[in-house]
This record gives structure tokens, sequence and C-alpha cells, in this order.
């Protein structure tokens, strides 16, 4: 569920540089491939992890997470960071240096190293983090002090930095595996820096879309006296069900642009898919439930507490069954694993032995904070530390099998892993519930950040990065994240009332909560109705994976996606509706104008969701200070 959204795949594939690595197979690079980067690629002396590139990193990363905060409340989805980071920075310093501001323009390492602090800051709210706070807000009422949350975020997200050490150089160096959108990522960078106005004006179309969004979103949200009218937040369709506007069974027309840019960030499959579950649950579901007295009223709370079981199902079930098709990535990850603490033989002198990061630092990374994570999680959330002390090796696991799947596939498996986990200390731990959330946010953290540095080290790689540089930028921008993130959700989020609501509908962390209880209160607590619910949703989500693996070609692309029917089930129909019109005028430009979708697609939606999203954020803010009328 909160997966970034990465780009389409004909943004992924990486025009080789006279200096780059030969492709995957040439007889230069399966020879020595680490050599041949080190004698043709790496750039040594050239300036990379700067004051500056730091500085920048650290806002345009408290931006994207303060963005990704309001996007995930909103739809369950973190979105990507790197590329918008380094797109950002590049027009930043531009304008800058027009101005005489600063006199030498940001290099392209150096906009490699804005986007790995970015990049650690910006999916701060990944990992299930904005999936585990809000659901053990929802579960008992009461969170950790600010500081506190921070650290707990800052040390989760560490750990999995210094997991990633170990397995960089057989992922990236030998194996040399995809991770997508760290290659599109250094195709960005490498278009940015050369001679193509096209990719330069991606800039432009990004500023532009973001005044658009914060406009938009001012004039909806603000309610000041100078403003004479505010837009509607939602206008309803133009028919009823069961003697109710549509609206009130949320089918809406929502006018976010962030919405719209979100779903042009999707696929169409997913988008379609999206709208299809809207209407069934809220056209015909629901609408069925209230007649029979199963949900007592007409309201996006009262139908979600009945759909939230369906569509948890769904998307747990198929998570769960699509990760283990991956089994012999998941085998790879072990093997790799085992040999991280085998005994080598003599080998020749290492020649990236002062390049890369030393092996060393993986348990010594381990040794200081994981015992600072087990006090953590035994003083903050009552987990007894042996348990804790379980989740320390858990989560190297839970990273190695993250990194590598993220690096084939491009999708970090949260959704999947959190339940496993969910499912382990609910065995260990009977009854505690704040075990069974911030144990899986542990290995979840650990998961996400670990596949997150490999993807940030990936574009390195292509580009001729010092990865040690990279390490520290990301372990930099993991501070900046943690210190914004924490009293950003605490100014949207005063009490759980807010969350489950069709303002933050948070899916991800209404998931986590759900089966936090269905594992301390068994099945046997749910409506009759709600079980049911939950078993056609477990088979529906087995099956519609099933099919997507082994039906004929041509019908592949009529078989609904899993994830958008599950996410469909458990937000507001309004947002289905939205995300699916995103997704078909991006679908429409990429078959009609592919040019000009490549050009605007991600910078336009990027710049409705950055804009509307903070536009969003002060709104709050000066809402909560009594600037401005709640």
């Amino acid at each position: 569920m909160s997966q970034p959204v990465s780009p389409s795949p004909q943004q992924l594939q990486l025009k080789p540089e006279p200096d780059s690595v030969p492709p995957r197979g040439s007889t230069m690079a399966a020879k020595d491939p680490e050599r041949h980067w080190l004698e043709n690629v790496y750039k040594a002396g050239v300036r990379q992890l700067t004051v500056r590139a730091v500085i920048a990193g650290m806002l345009i990363g408290a931006v994207m997470c303060l963005s990704n905060l309001y996007v995930i409340l909103k739809t369950g989805w973190s979105l990507g960071v790197t590329i918008t980071a380094c797109i950002l920075a590049f027009a930043t310093f531009g304008a800058l240096r027009a101005v005489g501001l600063v006199r030498t323009e940001v290099s392209a390492l150096e906009n490699n190293a804005v986007g790995s602090v970015a990049s650690g800051a910006g999916y701060m709210t990944g990992g299930g983090n904005m999936a585990a706070v809000p659901a053990l807000l929802m579960l008992t009422g009461a969170l950790p002090s600010t500081g506190w949350l921070v650290a707990w975020f800052s040390v989760v997200s560490a750990l999995g930095v210094f997991a990633a050490i170990p397995i960089k150089r057989q992922l990236i160096n030998i194996e040399q595996l995809p991770f997508p959108t760290g290659t599109a990522t250094a195709e960005t960078i490498q278009a940015l820096y050369g001679a193509d106005e096209r990719s330069r004006g991606k800039a432009r179309y990004l500023g532009v879309a973001g005044l658009i969004g914060a406009v938009i979103a001012f004039w909806r949200d603000a309610k000041a006296s100078w403003l004479a009218w505010n837009l509607p937040a939602k206008v309803s369709l133009p028919f009823t069900i069961g003697g109710k506007p549509a609206g009130a069974w949320t089918l809406s027309f929502d006018l976010s642009l962030l919405l719209v840019g979100a779903g042009a960030l999707v696929s169409f499959k997913t988008g379609w898919s999206m709208l299809l579950g809207a209407i069934l649950t809220y056209g015909f579901l629901a609408p069925e439930m209230v007649s029979r007295g199963v949900i007592p009223e007409v309201t996006y709370k009262a139908i979600n507490s009945w759909a939230l079981w369906t569509g948890a199902a769904v998307l747990v079930s198929s998570g769960l069954l699509s990760f283990a098709f991956q089994w012999r990535s998941v085998a790879k990850s072990f093997k790799a694993l085992s040999g991280l603490f085998g005994k080598k033989g003599e080998e020749e002198k290492d020649a990236l032995a002062d390049i890369e990061c030393p092996p060393t630092w993986f348990p010594l990374g381990f040794l200081v904070l994981g015992p600072v994570a087990v006090f953590l999680m035994a003083y903050l959330f009552q987990i007894p530390w042996w348990a804790g002390v379980i989740a320390m090796p858990l989560s190297v696991v839970m990273g190695v099998i993250a990194a590598r799947v993220t690096g084939e596939t491009d999708t970090t498996p949260t959704k999947a892993l959190g339940p496993v986990t969910q499912l382990l200390y609910g065995g260990l731990l009977p009854g505690n519930l704040a075990a069974n959330v911030m144990s899986a946010n542990a290995t979840g953290g650990v998961g996400l950040h670990a596949a997150d540095l490999l993807t940030n080290l990936k574009t390195g790689w292509l580009l001729g990065a010092d990865p040690r540089k990279q390490f520290f930028a990301q372990l930099l921008g993991l501070v900046a994240g943690a210190a914004v993130v924490v009293p950003a959700f605490n100014l949207l989020v005063p009490t759980a009332e807010v969350l489950g609501t069709e303002e933050f509908p948070a899916p991800s962390a209404l998931v986590w909560a759900g089966v936090s209880k269905m594992l301390v209160n068994g099945v046997g607590s749910l409506h009759t109705s709600a079980r049911i619910g939950a078993l056609c949703g477990l088979v529906l989500g087995v099956v519609l994976v099933l099919l997507e693996r082994w039906a004929p070609k041509k019908a592949k692309p009529y078989i609904p996606s899993a994830s958008g029917l599950g996410l469909a089930i458990v937000i507001p129909g309004a947002s289905s509706i939205s995300f699916f019109i995103g997704a078909a005028i991006a679908e429409v430009l990429r078959r009609k104008k592919a040019q000009l979708a490549e050009a605007t697609v991600l910078p336009v939606s990027s710049g409705f969701i950055a804009g509307e999203s903070l536009m969003g954020i002060a709104v709050a803010m000066l809402k909560a200070f009594g600037v401005m009328p709640k």
C-alpha cells in the first residue's frame, strides 16, 4: 500500500552514455563489472555531497515528506520522491544562479546527492510509519510524545540504511538488478544536464502545475473573509441510490487535483479497477447492507467500518500471494544473507575498498542502534525486550528480501511483509495491540529504507557517484524527515476521530488496525456479513493474482488489479473516481501524443500533488493557530 508510484516502463530505459556501464551480459562487464565501473564510470574528485546539496536536499525532502504525508492519509500511497527532487533542485539552483545568489551551477552528481538526502526525508512516511502510527492512535487513542516518535522513526530508518550495506555490491555491482526508479532517476539527471530543452521544460511544467494545485486547494479549503465564496469540496453525481443522492454514498466528483495527479501516475488498469471497486462497493453492496440494517447509516465511516474487512482481505491475500510467487528472489535473498557472516578465503586486493562502504559498518550500526531500538520498543510500546531482540534479525531478513524484490520489480512489498510480522507477533504476544502494530513498523521501516538507499545507489552507480557519500546523504535526510513528519502528523491528526473520514480515509492505517484487531479479538468478533465479506475478499485477491499470472496474454488487460480493487473498497468513491480520471487522461495522452505524455505526465502530476498537499498543510496550520476560521 505504501509503495512509491513509479514512472511508466517506457520511461525506464536508461540510454547508455559513452562512459556508462556496458549492457548486462556484455563480456567486459561480465568479467569484472566493478573494475570497469571504477576505470570508466566513477568520477573521482567531482563535488558531490556539498553543504548546499545537503541543505537543498533537506529542504526539498522536508517538502516532499509533507506532501507524502498528506497524500498517504488521503490515498494510502507514498509517491515518488527522487525524480521530482532532482527536477526541483535543478530548477531552484538555476533560478538562484540567474539572480546572482549562486555562482556555479549545481553539478549532476551534486543533484544526485540532493536526491539521496531528499529521498531519505521524503520516504519517512513509508515503511509502515504512516500506517502503524495512525493505526496505533486508532487502537489505543494515544501516541508517544513528539520527541520520542522522532527518535523512533530515526532509529528504525537508520537501521534500514545500515542493512543495505552488505548486499549493495551483490545486487547492484555484480547482478546489476534494474532498480527501475533508480535507473529512471539517472536518466532524468542525464537529460537535465544535456542539451534537451524538452527535458528542461519539465521543471517549468512542475512549477506551473504546483501553483495551480495550490490555488485550487486554497480556494477550496481556506475560509478567508475576503473570499466571496469557496469552491465546493465535492459535487455529487446526478442520480440517487436508495432515495439518497449519490454524494451521500461518496459517489461524487472530488475537486482535488491531487487525486487526479496521483491517478495519472498509476497504470490505467489500476485506475479502471478502482472505478469498478467504487461502483460495486458504494453503488451496490453498501446500499444493500443499509437496506438490511447491517450498516446503520449512510455515511462513509459507517460504510467503511463494514467494507474494510473485504478490502483488507483483498489487499493482504493478493499481496502475500504475489510475494510468494517471488520465491526465487526470496531464496536468493536468504542465500545472500547466509553469506554475510561466512568466512571468506584469500582474495586479491579489493579495488573498491576505499570507495564502497566498509562491510564492518553493518554490524557496528546494528550493535549501536539495535539496543536503542529494543529500548524504544519496550519503553514506548510495552514490547518485552526479548520480543524486541527478535525483531532485529527479523528486520535484517525483511530488509534483504525487500531490497531484492524492489530491485527486480520496483515494488517494495510492505503490504506483504507487514502482515507477516503482525501474524508472528500475534502468536508471540497475544492481546498486545501495540506490539502487533509497532513490531511490523520496525521490520517494515528497515525494509523500506534499505530498498530506498539501494535504489539511490543504483542511480549513483550509473552516474559514477561515490557510494559512501550517498550513504551519509541518506542518513542526513532521515533526520530531517523524522523531525518534520511527526509534528506535521500531529497537526493534521489531532485525534483518532479524524482518521477513517472522507477528509483523511487513511486506508493503510485502517488495514493495519483491522489486522491487529482480528488477531487479538478473533474472526468471531465480526458481524456475520463482514466475515463473509472478508472470506470473499480473500478468495478474490487470490483469484485475481492467479488470473494475472496464468490467464492468456490477450485477456490480462481485462483482469482487474487486485491492489486497485482492494484500495477502492476502503477509500471514498469520490477518490476512486478522481484516480480513474487522472489515469484515463494519462492513458489517452500516451496513446495519442506519446512525446507530450513523456514530457508532461510526471512533472504536471507531481506539481498538482505537491502544490495541493503543501497548501492543504499550510491552511491547516493557519486554522490551528487561529489565523483563519475553521
